[in-house]
């Protein structure tokens, strides 16, 4: 069985692909995504491909493999780069790893919104410059967790492991959104179902950790932040898209949420000369919540 990897894995994970029933692996051996005419060439003819969430799996991959192919692994929990409607016109079997990365998720979000409501960027980067000149009462004040509103869009495991880490906190109440309400996760917390706006008139927090559907892209714009706190602080380690990253900037620069931090944006990375990295009360962390690449393949698994 010939499979094509899109990128370089630990040895371990190649290991694993050459035993099982005598694969024979060609490996894009870079730590950079493979490019277009790369993974077209590379993917002829082959029975596997194990791809990355960076890697567009369209139409054109699939008529570029062939009729041979007949299983896409892809080291990720989402999915939304692979065109499901296509593949499966072709019965071609998905693995994944849905669960693989909730725990090291959950504690980035809270390490970022922590980072962002106490202005820790901002607090380091004048202690280095000089700005940090004496005790100032005023001074850098950020927002407390203690007593606050946190509401979570996507009440899923990563939201749910948000929550939980929250808690001791001393997060006041929860509110959670999405598709419908999930009474038996969100009693663990006293979460309330709401609708979207409502969420954003009421948080203190909000926290970004549903899945990007059609339904969700683009979700979080104009009117959602002009119905948050201007003491509010927005965190998404989703997807991207689900935020107008126009709108975002808007309203951080104008003062209509208090700040912003980010681990996903559109494109990943952002240019350097973006807009939203010119301003101070928006801190933006590459995308990489992989904890131990030996967990990550032991979660892979087809469905």
């Amino acid at each position: 069985m010939a499979v094509f990897v899109t990128r370089r894995i630990p040895a371990e994970g190649l290991r694993v692909l050459s035993q099982a029933g005598g694969c024979r692996v060609q490996q894009w051996d870079s730590e950079e995504p493979v490019p277009r005419a790369e993974l077209l060439a590379g993917v002829a003819g082959k029975r596997g491909l194990l791809c990355l969430l960076s890697d567009r799996i369209d139409r054109e991959v699939l008529e570029a493999a062939g009729p041979d192919l007949k299983v896409i692994s892809t080291m990720s929990v989402g999915f939304d780069h692979l065109s499901l409607e296509e593949i499966k016109k072709r019965g071609i079997r998905v693995g994944y790893t849905p669960d693989v990365l909730t725990d090291a998720t959950a504690e980035l979000s809270v390490a970022l919104l922590l980072a962002t409501c106490r202005r820790l960027p901002e607090a380091v980067e004048q202690v280095k410059n000089g700005g940090w000149t004496t005790w100032k009462p005023l001074w850098m004040c950020g927002y407390g967790l203690s007593d606050s509103t946190v509401g979570i869009i996507g009440l899923g495991r990563i939201g749910q492991a948000v929550a939980r880490r929250l808690k001791p906190f001393g997060v006041k109440k929860f509110l959670y959104t999405g598709s419908r309400p999930k009474p038996e996760s969100a009693a663990e917390f006293e979460a309330e179902f709401v609708p979207l706006m409502r969420l954003a008139e009421e948080s203190d927090f909000v926290v970004v950790t549903c899945a990007l559907t059609p339904a969700t892209e683009g979700m979080c714009n104009k009117e959602f932040f002009g119905r948050m706190k201007k003491t509010s602080v927005f965190v998404n380690t989703s997807r991207g898209a689900v935020v107008n990253q126009e709108d975002l900037y808007n309203a951080l620069a104008h003062g209509q949420i208090a700040a912003a931090g980010l681990d996903v944006t559109t494109p990943e990375p952002l240019p350097t000369d973006h807009p939203l990295l010119s301003l101070k009360n928006c801190d933006s962390v590459r995308n990489d919540k992989s904890r131990d690449f030996p967990e990550i393949y032991a979660g892979l698994q087809t469905s």
